[in-house]
């Protein structure tokens, strides 16, 4: 009896899920697709792998002992993969990146087209988004995490470790004037999430008298603020460079955890993951005074500019 790899896949995903749409969503394939591949391992191995409930699928006792088997067979399959790929020392190719929203849109998209630029056969893939890719799964090559705790970080990815990153609490222009005019009515506290304003973020000048204004997406969350709804916290080199913004009086920077770039397993070996990785580590270091809000943006593109300068005449 064959068993198709395949098949396994899609049992895992709704394994994990417990929920076929989540699983198909996952696979980007329809449920039906998800039900009939199900379907065909249950002949093969003579077996009912999940019981349907009101509430998703659960696993039944043959299940469970096919989803260690199969767990077992998809980490052969990414050892299998990552193995073979670290001997693709060409510099061409498929590069996928992930990070934070904020990292390529405000700070890093300069640095990765002159990296597109200095190697044109690299097809460089860039996702951005809060959701930490699988390294492991072959998500993505390089990820690029802020990190509040060193200890936190996964034992089978490779880190090389950046710079700092701070973050300040911002309100628009008008709205401080509006404030000093006595004409602002309540300040309302506006996050990307459901927590309420951070301990650290507390002044002793401006009083979040309002009810939060919470926005999900981050170029939302900036024309909110724009429109003077309220304050907010920013990394630094956001709120900095935003020309309509400035800090909030009587408040402080505060941290914002540490920039790691990950990596894992022989992927990482390979020569354009070794090319970018070394690349943007340095980038990282030259960006390390912005992102500790030690420089403002506008001196920092002047050095940057300088240091370009400098390179191009030594060349």
């Amino acid at each position: 009896m064959t068993i198709d790899w395949d098949d396994v896949r899609y049992f895992l995903a709704v394994a994990r899920h417990g929920s076929v749409r989540a699983a198909a969503a996952q696979l980007d394939v329809n449920h039906t697709t998800i039900l009939r591949r199900i379907a065909q391992l249950e002949t093969r191995l003579h077996s009912q792998l999940f019981e349907k409930l009101p509430a998703g699928y659960r696993l039944t006792e043959a299940g469970e002992q096919v989803q260690e088997l199969a767990e077992q067979m998809e980490a052969s399959s990414n050892l299998l993969v990552s193995r073979v790929s670290g001997r693709d020392q060409a510099v061409r190719g498929p590069l996928r990146v992930t990070m934070a929203p904020t990292l390529a849109t405000h700070l890093l998209m300069p640095d990765f087209a002159d990296f597109a630029r200095q190697h044109p056969e690299i097809e460089m893939e860039i996702h951005s988004s809060l959701e930490n890719a699988n390294l492991t799964n072959r998500e993505a090559d390089v990820a690029l995490r802020v990190v509040f705790n060193r200890n936190s970080l996964p034992q089978n990815l490779h880190g090389v470790k950046g710079p700092d990153l701070s973050v300040g609490v911002y309100m628009s222009r008008d709205l401080l004037a509006a404030w000093k005019a006595g004409t602002s009515g309540d300040i309302r506290w506006i996050s990307k999430n459901i927590e309420g304003v951070p301990e650290w973020a507390h002044g002793d000048v401006v009083e979040v008298t309002g009810a939060p204004f919470r926005v999900l997406e981050d170029a939302a969350h900036l024309e909110a603020m724009r429109l003077g709804l309220g304050i907010s916290a920013l990394p630094s080199f956001v709120g900095d460079a935003e020309p309509l913004f400035v800090r909030v009086p009587g408040t402080r920077l505060g941290p914002h955890g540490t920039l790691w770039v990950l990596t894992q397993g022989e992927a990482r070996k390979t020569k354009r993951v070794r090319l970018f990785t070394e690349f943007i580590s340095e980038r990282l270091r030259a960006h390390a005074e912005l992102l500790a809000g030690e420089i403002h943006p506008h001196d920092h593109l002047a050095k940057q500019n300088l240091r370009i300068a400098n390179s191009v005449q030594d060349a």
